[in-house]
């Protein structure tokens, strides 16, 4: 099934809502925005969302992805995200939405 426009709309109102020092994952905006699957937010990602905080999307296990790992790392702590290593701590930096 096609990703709708107001599917693509909501999952980009999600990534805006996250806010500075706060992180969230694929699967947490998929599941706010009533998506199937991480994989749809990754590719409207990919295709619509240089005007968002693009650095506040991470892997379930708090990893960047490889090829953005130190930009997007940067950008994080810069906003007083805590990172141990090359990943970020989930437990203390998970932003939650409401229902």
């Amino acid at each position: 099934m096609p990703t709708t426009d107001a599917q693509i709309e909501r999952v980009r109102e999600l990534v805006a809502e996250i806010p500075a020092g706060r992180v969230s994952t694929y699967g947490d905006i998929a599941a706010a925005a009533g998506l199937s699957t991480p994989r749809t937010v990754g590719w409207i990602m990919r295709t619509d969302a240089a005007d968002l905080p693009w650095h506040r999307v991470l892997r379930a296990d708090g990893s960047p992805a490889p090829h953005l790992m130190h930009r997007q790392l940067s950008r994080l702590a810069l906003e007083g995200c805590p990172i141990r290593g090359d990943r970020v701590d989930m437990a203390a930096a998970r932003h939650r939405f409401q229902d």
